[in-house]
């Protein structure tokens, strides 16, 4: 399973929530199913890739021995689960950074992330992340995986990620990010004028040369972004984006590809393009404006739209100015 980075990462493969300390029997009417298909069975609010991976950190065992997800069970047998040491990660802690919550209630929250905001702890950003925000204002949250964190956006894209608060809701936001029915809508300033309306289906992998990139390669993962103009301005576009994947860098990569970079991109636009508007802009024109989902409960649909944060709208104006 992977989970998507957006613009998504497996973190049932990491997982962080406590097993409590457990042991059940395979009950007879799981006889020929896989062990990892029958414990998804009769512990329905973890998904088969967390079992999975704890199967291979050796916290289950099947009649004392080591767990195989493959391996058939009959009825009878005796599984233990294991209970989790406690993380060694000194990131993972609780720090007052306030959050912008557009929804919240016992199962889910929706929050509208700024512009430089890290999502996660890692190389270089071990504090200060959305996760150390969210474990301090849900201090619950240290009992799931990732915090209740299901997708990302990076650093400098600003606008709407749903969060988990329980494990149940967690394994149902990533099954609908794997069924491709959260639907996510951003909107992008890119260079150039944009002929029309279109989609770019091509893989997105790790860049053959420069392993910190992400490019369109034969060898990378399918990915598939629709866009729409929304306007036109002297020398670029605003873009309605639409993701049916969700790749690390996604839209960046699949706009790049296809000569239209998005401005203020470090990594994936041009240095200087000749307008000192678009050079000045500070970070990669991308805002996350649109969330919309299936309620892990109620099952009823839902949805959010952000508000375009001061920069962009700044850049907007200036450019409709401009015309």
């Amino acid at each position: 399973m992977n989970f998507p980075h957006d613009e998504s990462a497996d973190y049932s493969r990491k997982p962080s929530a406590s097993l409590p300390p457990e042991r059940l029997t395979i009950p007879a009417n799981c006889a020929g199913q896989r062990l990892d298909q029958a414990l998804a069975q009769l512990l329905p609010m973890h998904s088969r890739s967390r079992l999975q991976a704890w199967m291979r950190e050796g916290r289950i065992t099947i009649d004392a021995a080591a767990a195989d997800p493959k391996r058939k069970v009959w009825g009878g047998e005796c599984i233990a689960l294991s209970p989790e040491p406690e993380p060694a990660e000194q990131a993972e802690k609780a720090e007052d950074i306030g959050l912008s919550l557009l929804f919240e209630d016992p199962h889910i929250m929706v929050i509208d992330k700024p512009a430089g905001l890290v999502v996660h702890p890692g190389s270089g950003n071990w504090s200060g992340t959305l996760l150390n925000a969210l474990l301090h204002h849900a201090p619950q949250l240290a009992g799931i995986p990732r915090a209740g964190i299901v997708h990302r956006l990076d650093k400098e894209t600003s606008g709407l990620l749903v969060v988990a608060k329980t494990l149940e809701a967690q394994t149902n936001l990533v099954r609908q990010l794997q069924a491709r029915s959260v639907k996510r809508h951003y909107l992008a300033v890119v260079h150039g004028r944009v002929a029309g309306d279109g989609s770019v289906d091509a893989p997105v992998g790790r860049h053959p040369q420069h392993r910190t990139k992400m490019a369109v390669t034969p060898n990378g993962r399918e990915a598939r972004t629709h866009y729409a103009v929304r306007e036109r301005y002297a020398t670029s576009t605003l873009l309605e984006c639409r993701l049916d994947t969700g790749r690390t860098h996604q839209i960046r990569v699949h706009m790049t590809s296809i000569g239209h970079p998005l401005i203020g991109d470090p990594v994936y636009g041009r240095r200087t393009s000749g307008d000192a508007l678009l050079d000045a802009f500070p970070r990669q024109a991308l805002h996350a404006w649109r969330l919309a989902l299936l309620h892990p409960a109620s099952i009823s649909e839902m949805s959010w739209e952000a508000p375009l944060p001061a920069d962009f709208d700044g850049l907007l104006a200036a450019l409709r100015a401009g015309q």
